[in-house]
């Protein structure tokens, strides 16, 4: 089991505790990543009751995460660094034993995409982190809130705000109802939109089918992409229903001119793998139109919701 928290300014479980001079990144067990390519965080630190540095680097391309020009950081980079945050201080600071299953429930982002832009060396971030309302069960941590500002140099870029919860494997297990990435059958995966249409260059990396109705989309579950499902899965990661928030928003006539800033989710239930996801445009994210509504419906259940604020280009 990981050591407790350590006391402020010393470090978590022996990772690194300055930028400076970091050569690899944190165990990947840590941050629930099969791939170092995939794992973006190389240190974390205390530096107060329940506050925390955390160290990153961000690579120059990448298929999914870089835009496809290589000029600027996509949100869902912002995104996963901010999950994998959260991920290795529960593990390394509040005792949460490796195997255990995390749960997304809420992820809200705020970015600036003028400052998100590629240099020409790999970015390297600072996440000031802030935990708050611990949930115990049986006296042990079973979930937290957190808060993140995402700082290059001494600017902040992003702000973020996640709640998550974990548990055991025997209790994950029997949640599941026996459900593993082994036994649960996967559709067949539909036809994409053009990459064009959903801002992305590779055709692996759309997320939609063509619309069945005006506003409402197949989310396209392809268990081999080498990021979205990095290691085996019993349900879409919270990742690839972001993901697919953001490319309803670029395929939309009305909307995909502009550049999405801001993001609040509720992930309500899991999705699972063997029964149709539809993404839907449902209404206008703000008073004045400046972004949308978008849910994932499975079966007769909203399972994910997020509404998208946007800005001109």
């Amino acid at each position: 089991m990981p050591p407790s928290r350590p006391l402020a300014t010393t470090p978590l479980a022996g990772l690194p505790t300055a930028p400076d001079g970091m050569t690899a990144t944190v165990p990947r067990q840590l941050v629930h990543r099969a791939s170092v390519a995939e794992t973006f965080l190389t240190g974390a630190v205390a530096t107060g009751a329940d506050s925390f540095d955390v160290f990153a680097e961000w690579p120059r391309t990448h298929q999914l995460l870089v835009s496809p020009d290589r000029s600027a950081y996509q949100p869902l980079l912002v995104a996963e660094t901010v999950r994998q945050a959260g991920t290795l201080l529960a593990h390394t600071a509040y005792d949460v034993p490796l195997g255990h299953h995390f749960v997304l429930r809420e992820l809200g982002i705020g970015i600036r995409p003028d400052l998100l832009t590629v240099g020409p060396a790999p970015a390297e971030p600072l996440l000031r982190v802030t935990v708050t309302d611990v949930t115990l069960r049986g006296g042990r941590p079973a979930g937290f809130r957190y808060a993140a500002d995402v700082l290059l140099g001494s600017t902040s870029v992003a702000t973020a705000r996640v709640a998550a919860t974990w548990t055991s494997e025997a209790v994950y297990r029997r949640l599941r109802g026996g459900r593993s990435a082994a036994t649960v059958p996967v559709l067949p995966l539909p036809p994409g939109l053009p990459p064009d249409a959903v801002g992305r260059a590779s055709a692996a990396d759309v997320v939609l089918a063509p619309a069945t109705a005006p506003g409402r989309r197949q989310l396209r579950v392809d268990t081999g992409h080498a990021v979205f499902f990095d290691h085996p899965l019993d349900h879409v990661p919270g990742m690839l229903l972001l993901e697919a928030a953001c490319q309803v928003l670029a395929a939309d006539p009305v909307s995909g001119g502009r550049t999405p800033v801001s993001f609040s989710c509720l992930f309500h239930r899991y999705a699972e793998l063997d029964l149709p996801v539809w993404m839907e445009r449902t209404e206008a994210a703000g008073p004045d139109g400046d972004g949308v509504r978008v849910t994932a419906r499975q079966k007769d259940a909203t399972v994910f919701e997020c509404g998208v604020g946007t800005e001109g280009r």
